[in-house]
């Protein structure tokens, strides 16, 4: 069988009905990560839909607790076909988000794949059930044309906590790095670029949770009595937080901003147009980092955001000074930022403006990453992109978002590629959350052709790989 008899074999399987009935008992399963009661249903997913769908592709099961107690399973699937031909590793999570199945739209649920036009409708339908069974779906397509044969040799990584950040995701990568070793990485989540444009990212950006607290007296005193005598915490929080991020949206703090929006990161973003598309929110005039496009400010660059602010009771507002204020923000970052040391920089940024009395406490956070651009398996994967979409692959240098993609990167040492199956208006972590279909078809195409492809040129691609990096690119 060619390469495209066995693209057109997965589309024929894709239009027969047989791979939205197996999303749909996916979607079933209730899978809420977050919530404590949940955790029969963890591995459940991983026990009864997943495992054996990998058994009977010839893969051995290596289900493992997870290194942190009372935290969701893992499991790691193995298929060796011949230890001298190409390792590719891959990824998915089977836990959801809270449903919230009250304030979905009436006639949808959470629980129970809906279709309606071009969409499915479903708690994990685009995040991550469905992408990851697109590419569970492709696996068979290529076994089955080549006759039971992948090609090259396969292992899968499986969790169940991606959405309450992973725990024990790194301790496993760094427990099971023989089993795990392989030579390259491709996994699909988080959305494309838009609904219409295939894309392909590198890496994520990084995130930095932190809390900045003012304590300025055990109780609150009457505003009539007091006011004018006694500092406001919440009206110096307010500055502090000014002078780390400016009414523009401007990250203040030099120590925190980026070194590696380079020429050749921004030629590969000029090709970017972010939002526009039906459901994006539109774009602020005047808002983030001066001198950058909107592409440049999202996928190149760092922002700084106020994801809470508290002081007095906000519910029930007295006619008193408050005694306390506190304010959580986060730093999303890019490759080439110093993040570990984000608390010297603040605290030093805001004695610099006078303010000696905000405690800075880290809260959590995780690395950015980004494969080169220039890597050779980057330019396989945009022509076999282009190749079964029709369309010129969007390239991303990373999400703009994150993932844990620090433990495939750093931790296993591998080059990334991430294909998602999802757009940015699919409704994820909120209410009706949705696949479309045509996305979901097409990715089914794009990913059994670079399975197909590896399997014929695995060898020869991670040579070139190999070269380019031996020659210090």
């Amino acid at each position: 069988m060619t390469e495209q008899q066995a693209v057109d074999q997965a589309m024929n399987y894709f239009d027969s009905g047989a791979f939205q009935q197996l999303l749909a008992r996916r979607i079933a399963c209730v899978t809420e990560s977050q919530h404590p009661q949940r955790q029969a249903g963890l591995q459940h997913y991983l026990q009864a839909e997943i495992g054996p769908q990998l058994e009977a592709l010839g893969f051995t099961l290596h289900p493992f607790d997870n290194p942190q107690p009372g935290s969701p399973p893992f499991l790691i699937a193995v298929r060796i076909e011949d230890p001298t031909q190409p390792t590719l590793l891959c990824y998915g999570h089977g836990d959801v988000v809270y449903g919230d199945e009250e304030n979905w739209r009436p006639g949808l649920s959470p629980w129970q794949l809906t279709a309606e036009g071009d969409r499915w409708y479903g708690r994990g339908s685009a995040d991550n059930k469905g992408q990851h069974c697109i590419n569970l779906a492709a696996l068979e397509q290529v076994m089955a044309a080549r006759g039971g044969r992948l090609g090259f040799n396969c292992k899968i990584l499986f969790e169940m906590g991606e959405e309450i950040s992973s725990p024990g995701l790194a301790q496993i990568c760094q427990q099971q790095q023989a089993l795990l070793a392989a030579d390259l990485f491709i996994a699909s989540d988080g959305p494309r670029l838009n609904a219409v444009r295939p894309t392909l990212f590198l890496g994520s950006r990084g995130a930095a949770n932190f809390r900045l607290t003012i304590t300025a007296r055990d109780n609150a005193y009457h505003s009539g009595n007091w006011g004018g005598l006694l500092s406001n915490p919440g009206t110096q929080l307010a500055n502090a937080l000014a002078c780390l991020v400016n009414a523009q949206g401007v990250l203040q703090v030099a120590a925190l901003k980026p070194d590696s929006l380079t020429p050749a990161v921004r030629d590969i973003l000029s090709d970017i147009d972010v939002g526009g598309m039906p459901g994006d929110p539109a774009l602020a005039e005047n808002w983030g980092e001066p001198g950058l496009t909107a592409a440049e400010r999202l996928y190149g660059w760092n922002t700084l955001e106020v994801l809470a602010f508290e002081t007095g009771n906000p519910a029930q507002p007295m006619n008193a000074i408050p005694g306390r204020a506190t304010a959580v923000c986060q730093l999303r970052f890019v490759v080439g930022t110093d993040w570990q040391n984000l608390v010297q920089h603040v605290e030093q940024h805001l004695r610099q403006h006078g303010f000696d009395n905000v405690s800075v406490e880290f809260l959590r956070g995780s690395p950015a990453t980004r494969l080169n651009p220039q890597d050779p398996l980057v330019e396989w994967a945009l022509n076999s992109l282009a190749h079964s979409s029709g369309k010129k692959p969007a390239l991303l240098p990373n999400l703009g978002g994150s993932l844990p993609n620090e433990v495939f990167a750093d931790i296993l040492g591998l080059p990334t590629l991430w294909v998602p199956h999802s757009y940015p208006a699919c409704g994820q972590h909120g209410v009706n959350e949705h696949m479309l279909t045509s996305i979901a078809r097409e990715g089914l195409a794009i990913m059994t052709r670079l399975f197909w492809q590896l399997g014929e040129e695995g060898q020869q691609l991670l040579a070139r790989h190999r070269n380019w990096q031996e020659s210090g690119q």
